[in-house]
């Protein structure tokens, strides 16, 4: 989306420009210590207070300085993705920084194919679709990098056996229930009814407690699942765009394909943006056609030694 023009009347009063003609103007008519040369003086200012906004020199001025001042602010988010895309790709494991570099792999096959349809197209936007296959590895990098969380999640809450402590829980809470009712109608008061009693208060918050992981866990893995099986889909679907860049040659279709996958990533992106555990991966790409450069391999740090999940292959 296009900045609105700036307002060049009020960029002016906080410009050198404004600051030049009140010196050359009131100042010069001021020190002469004539009145007419003040009068003069305050006549020329006022003409260029109307005037001067709307000049060339003016404008071309505050527009230079206007884009320096986009341009920084675009440079700072470049430098934050980028530092954040390295963070999340070093953290990796092996197998799927692996993953990554084929997928990256793929999409400069694509690129090479789309510069040499260039010759042959007219009005070829290749930054575009530069930044539309950007657009495609950084959802996949965010999906392995939320697969690999979950993964080492689920494999550590499969060591403490949930759902068998849930089932143990429940096959031995009902007898107790059962006991501490029957010591309940028993009279006197019997001594061990008030620590039967708080037993079962603990044994049944520590099976709502085990119910409510039991079904986080069955929710990760679910998460894991689709997330997954969303890779695979993206992969499939970047492949299918290299062979129509390969064998078709076609800026078009290519361009069509391309658009058609970014299509199916919206209901994805969607559903990543609202996993609350990994609210920090939903940083889009920086207003840029030209961030390819943190998709390369030559711009990956060193690959840090992280734990492994041992399902991974």
């Amino acid at each position: 989306m296009l900045a609105p023009p700036p307002n060049y009347r009020r960029a002016f009063w906080t410009s050198r420009h404004h600051a030049w003609l009140a010196l050359l103007t009131l100042g010069l008519g001021f020190a002469s210590g004539y009145p007419l040369a003040l009068f003069a003086g305050a006549t020329l200012y006022a003409l260029g207070l109307v005037f001067v906004p709307d000049l060339a020199f003016f404008r071309r001025a505050i527009d230079a300085r206007t884009q320096a001042i986009r341009d920084a602010e675009t440079a700072v988010q470049i430098a934050a993705f980028r530092q954040q895309h390295d963070a999340l790709l070093s953290a990796l494991s092996t197998g799927r920084r692996t993953r990554h570099t084929q997928l990256v792999a793929v999409c400069r096959d694509i690129e090479s194919a789309s510069a040499d349809a260039q010759s042959s197209s007219v009005g070829l936007d290749l930054d575009t679709r530069r930044r539309k296959l950007d657009e495609l590895t950084w959802t996949y990098l965010r999906m392995l990098t939320i697969e690999q969380s979950l993964e080492v999640y689920l494999e550590t809450e499969r060591k403490e056996q949930v759902p068998a402590l849930v089932a143990s829980l429940e096959a031995e809470t009902p007898a107790l229930a059962a006991e501490v009712e029957s010591l309940k109608k028993i009279t006197p008061r019997p001594a061990t009814l008030d620590g039967k009693e708080r037993l079962l208060t603990s044994r049944l918050e520590r099976l709502s407690t085990l119910r409510q992981r039991l079904t986080r866990i069955e929710q990760a893995q679910t998460n894991h699942d689709l997330v997954r099986s969303e890779q695979e889909r993206l992969v499939e679907q970047v492949k299918l765009i290299r062979a129509d860049a390969i064998a078709a040659k076609n800026a078009d279709t290519l361009t069509a394909r391309i658009d058609l996958s970014i299509e199916h990533l919206a209901a994805t992106n969607k559903w990543l943006s609202e996993l609350a555990e990994f609210k920090d991966l939903t940083a889009q790409l920086p207003p840029s056609a030209n961030v390819g450069g943190a998709l390369r391999p030559d711009s990956v740090p060193p690959l840090r030694r992280s734990a492994q999940p041992a399902s991974e292959k």
